[in-house]
């Protein structure tokens, strides 16, 4: 299995960049977790958008899902244009309007998973968390042979989120604020607490993502880092990672 980021930025893409958005593979098989802004046109320089038959959303803020409709018509278009016949899968939160969006488009189709679902899509097996955030959105554990990845989403800092990403080979942990700034109304992590999160799961490996727009974002990572787990980088747009 391996992790390609696409884009980590909060809240808005910089200029000629993405916001949230990982390409998870293995083998053959393509999983497009979080489609945020400016994901889709950068996704192409690592896949056909033909290929990729499967999108999992965390939950339904622009920086992680706005991407999707200009997705769904993809297929829709390189249906009628017969370079495809495969349905898009789109996973996600159960929503009404966005299952009426995405079921209203020819060659797609939503599924609705919660807390409690335990989804076999491809090679992957996949279980979740609810995180604390002002909208429903979930922590996600995706397991492949003896390899497990955590993307944490947009979520404040919890104990019970150490024990959801314990022993992980792959950590991606939201890093949306500085140490000092208190995040937990907003529902987002700073990066001591990032750091603590990064530590006491003993992540093996750990990338910092949905960056902010200001600041000196090596901070966030000297932060962290001084909690105690050194295998600790900064998200970077194009950067693979083996898990």
């Amino acid at each position: 299995m391996h992790c390609r980021i696409i884009g980590m930025w909060g809240g808005f893409p910089k200029k000629n960049a993405a916001c949230t958005g990982f390409l998870i593979q293995e083998n053959d098989f393509s999983l497009l977790l979080d489609c945020g802004s400016g994901v889709v046109p950068l996704m192409q320089n690592y896949i056909d958008l033909n290929q990729l038959h499967h999108v999992l959303l965390s939950h339904y803020h622009y920086d992680h899902f706005s991407d999707l409709g200009v997705l769904l018509f993809s297929r829709l278009v390189n249906t009628q244009l017969k370079r495809t016949n495969q349905v898009l899968q789109i996973y996600g939160p159960d929503d009404e309007l966005i299952r009426s969006r995405v079921e209203e488009v020819s060659f797609s189709a939503f599924k609705a998973y919660t807390e409690d679902s335990k989804l076999t899509i491809g090679p992957f097996q996949i279980t979740f968390k609810k995180n604390q955030h002002p909208v429903e959105a979930y922590a996600i554990k995706i397991e492949s042979s003896d390899k497990r990845l955590v993307f944490t989403s947009d979520t404040s800092f919890t104990e019970e989120l150490i024990d959801f990403c314990q022993g992980v080979d792959l950590l991606v942990t939201e890093c949306s604020l500085y140490d000092g700034m208190n995040g937990a109304q907003a529902g987002h992590m700073n990066a001591k607490e990032a750091g603590i999160l990064a530590h006491r799961s003993q992540a093996k490996k750990v990338i910092l993502s949905h960056l902010p727009h200001y600041g000196e974002l090596n901070e966030l990572l000297v932060t962290a880092k001084q909690e105690g787990n050194k295998n600790i980088r900064l998200a970077e747009a194009g950067l693979m990672i083996e898990v």
